[in-house]
C-alpha cells in the first residue's frame, strides 16, 4: 500500500501556491474590514464617550481648560503641538486652541470643571459660580451644582412634554382644521398648554467662570445637559456614554448637522431602500424570466443582455439626473396639473421627494437584480423544467412552481446587491429628494400615513453635508464617524435579513451546484 501523504505529496506545486495567495487575499480582506469598523466604532461612539478636562498653564501665565483631542509634530521637527476642544465659542469665536508642547508648565485635572452642553454655541466649559433661578434666588458653590441638576431634570421633562404636545396633538388638530374640521377650541387649549410650558422653561441663569478668567452668563433655557467629567465614575461615564448614544440614535439633528442626532437620517434610509426593493424585485425578476425562460435566444437578445451590464456601469449621478428630469418634472409635474392644480404654483409631486428618490434609485439597481436572477436561472438544470412538462405541467406551472423557487435564492442575492449600493448612493439623491434636514419622517399617523411627496433625510447624505458644508468640520468629524459606522450597520442589517431569508429558501428548495 502507498503511504497516507503520497496523495498530499501528488499535489501540483502551483495550486498549492495558489490556495495560499487565495487565504491571504480573504485574510487581508477581513483584515482591512475589521480595520475600518474599528477605525469608524473608535472615532465615533468614542466621541461619546466623558473624556477628562484638562486645565493647562502655560509659561507665560495664560491658563484655558478644554479636552485634548490629538498631538501632531511640528514642520522640521521643531518640537510638537496638542490641540485642546475649548468650547466658549461665543466669548473668542473659537471652541479650538493649539498649544505647544514646550509652552506648557502644568497640566492638572480639578474636578469642578464643567461641561455644559448648548443649544447654541456648542459647549461650554469653565467652573459654576452662581446659579439664578428664575424668581431670582442665587446659589454659589457645591449648592449650585445640585441645583443645576435637579433644573435640567426638570427642563428635560418639560421638553419632552412640549414636543409631545406638538407632535401629538397641535401638529394632527392643524392638519385637520386645513381639511375642514372642527377643531378649533381643542387647538386653541392645546396653543395654551404649550404657551405655558415654554413659559415654564424661561427664566434663570447660571454664570461660568473661565479658565481664563472671564465670566460667561448661559440662560438655562439653553442648557441641555451638564456634566463633571473629571469627578464622574467608571460607572457614570459608561451610563453618561449610553446616554449620548441614545440620544444621537433618537433625536434629530441640530446645530447645522454638527450636534444632536441622526434618528430622521436613519428612518429615512431605511423607508428608502425598503420601497426601493419593492419597486425593482418584480420589475428586474421579470425581465429577467423573459430575458432566459421566453425570448428567442437570438442576436436581439445578446444585444439587450450586453445593454443592461453596461447600465450597471453608468454613473450614478447620471441616474440622477435622468430621475430629475423625468420622475421630478415629467411626471410630477403632470400629476401636479391633473391633481393638485389649486396648489400651485407650489408643487406636491412636481419636486423632490421619497417616491422620485426610491424610484431612481430602483432603475439605478436594476440591472444588478437582472443579472443575478438571469445567472440563477441558467443555473437551474433544464431535467428541472423537462421533468416537470413530462407530468403535465403547464409552461406557467413549470416557472412558478419549479424554476423560480430554485432561482429565488439567486433573486435574493441580486436584491442584496441593490440594497449595498442603493443605501450608500448620495450623488443622485441630492438631485432627486433628500434634505438637509427633515425634522418631520414621511410616515405619521394621517391618511395616507406614508407620505411619498415628502423629501427625507438620508445617512450617506448627512455625511457629505456635515463633513463639507458645516460651519466647524473639526467639531462635526466624530459625528461624521459615528453616522459612517451606523450606515454601514444598517445596510449589514438590510443584507443579513435578505442573507438568512435567502438561507431558508435554499434549505427549502435545495441549493444548485455551482458546477
Amino acid at each position: 500500500m502507498r503511504p497516507a501523504h503520497s496523495a498530499r505529496a501528488r499535489v501540483p506545486r502551483g495550486e498549492g501556491l495558489g490556495a495560499w495567495l487565495a487565504a491571504g487575499s480573504v485574510a487581508l480582506s477581513l483584515l482591512a474590514l475589521l480595520a475600518l469598523l474599528s477605525l469608524l466604532a473608535i472615532r465615533g461612539f468614542g466621541h461619546f464617550w466623558p473624556a477628562p478636562i484638562a486645565l493647562v498653564v502655560l509659561e507665560d501665565g495664560r491658563q484655558l481648560a478644554g479636552e485634548r483631542v490629538r498631538e501632531v509634530p511640528l514642520p522640521e521637527g521643531t518640537g510638537r503641538e496638542r490641540l485642546y476642544r475649548t468650547g466658549n465659542r461665543d466669548l473668542d469665536g473659537t471652541r479650538w486652541d493649539w498649544v505647544a508642547v514646550s509652552a506648557i508648565a502644568a497640566v492638572s485635572h480639578p474636578p469642578d470643571l464643567v461641561v455644559l452642553e448648548r443649544r447654541r454655541w456648542g459647549e461650554a466649559i469653565g467652573r459654576l459660580a452662581t446659579l439664578e433661578s428664575a424668581t431670582g434666588q442665587r446659589v454659589e458653590g457645591e449648592a449650585a451644582w445640585a441645583a443645576l441638576e435637579t433644573r435640567l431634570a426638570e427642563l428635560a421633562a418639560l421638553r419632552q412634554a412640549r414636543d409631545t404636545l406638538r407632535d401629538e396633538v397641535i401638529l394632527p388638530r392643524v392638519r385637520a382644521l386645513e381639511a375642514g374640521a372642527d377643531v378649533d377650541r381643542e387647538l386653541a387649549m392645546a396653543n395654551t398648554r404649550l404657551r405655558e410650558l415654554q413659559a415654564a422653561m424661561e427664566g434663570g441663569q447660571l454664570t461660568l467662570e473661565t479658565a481664563d478668567g472671564g465670566r460667561l452668563v448661559v440662560p438655562l433655557a439653553q442648557v441641555l445637559g451638564g456634566r463633571r467629567p473629571n469627578a464622574m465614575s467608571p460607572l457614570d461615564k459608561l451610563a453618561a456614554w449610553g446616554e449620548g448614544v441614545w440620544r444621537f440614535l433618537s433625536e434629530g439633528p441640530r446645530a447645522a448637522n454638527t450636534a444632536g442626532g441622526v434618528w430622521p437620517a436613519i428612518f429615512g434610509t431605511v423607508l428608502m431602500v425598503m420601497l426601493m426593493s419593492i419597486l425593482v424585485t418584480p420589475f428586474g425578476v421579470l425581465a429577467a424570466i423573459y430575458l432566459n425562460e421566453v425570448a428567442h435566444q437570438g442576436r436581439l437578445t445578446r444585444l439587450v443582455r450586453i445593454a443592461v451590464r453596461n447600465l450597471a456601469g453608468v454613473p450614478s449621478i447620471v441616474y440622477g439626473v435622468f430621475g430629475l428630469g423625468v420622475f421630478v418634472y415629467g411626471i410630477g409635474g403632470t400629476l401636479d396639473e391633473w391633481f393638485f392644480d389649486a396648489a400651485l404654483p407650489s408643487p406636491t409631486f412636481g419636486t423632490g421627494g421619497l417616491l422620485w428618490a426610491s424610484l431612481t434609485l430602483a432603475l439605478l439597481t436594476l440591472p444588478v437584480v437582472i443579472v443575478a436572477t438571469e445567472e440563477g436561472l441558467a443555473r437551474v438544470p433544464d431535467q428541472q423544467r423537462e421533468g416537470a412538462l413530462a407530468l403535465g405541467a403547464t409552461r406557467l406551472e413549470m416557472l412558478t412552481r419549479v424554476v423560480l423557487p430554485m432561482a429565488t435564492p439567486a433573486m435574493l442575492t441580486g436584491v442584496i446587491l441593490a440594497v449595498a449600493r442603493a443605501a450608500g448612493e448620495v450623488a443622485p439623491l441630492m438631485l432627486v429628494g433628500v434634505a438637509k434636514l427633515a425634522p418631520q419622517v414621511p410616515v405619521d399617523g394621517d391618511f395616507p400615513f406614508l407620505h411619498l411627496d415628502r423629501k427625507f433625510m438620508h445617512l450617506g447624505y448627512h455625511i457629505f453635508d456635515a463633513a463639507f458644508h458645516g460651519g466647524d468640520v473639526q467639531a462635526a468629524m466624530p459625528l461624521v464617524y459615528a453616522t459612517a459606522l451606523l450606515l454601514v450597520l444598517v445596510i449589514l442589517v438590510l443584507n443579513l435579513t435578505a442573507i438568512f431569508l435567502r438561507h431558508h429558501l435554499n434549505t427549502r428548495h435545495g441549493a444548485l451546484s455551482r458546477r
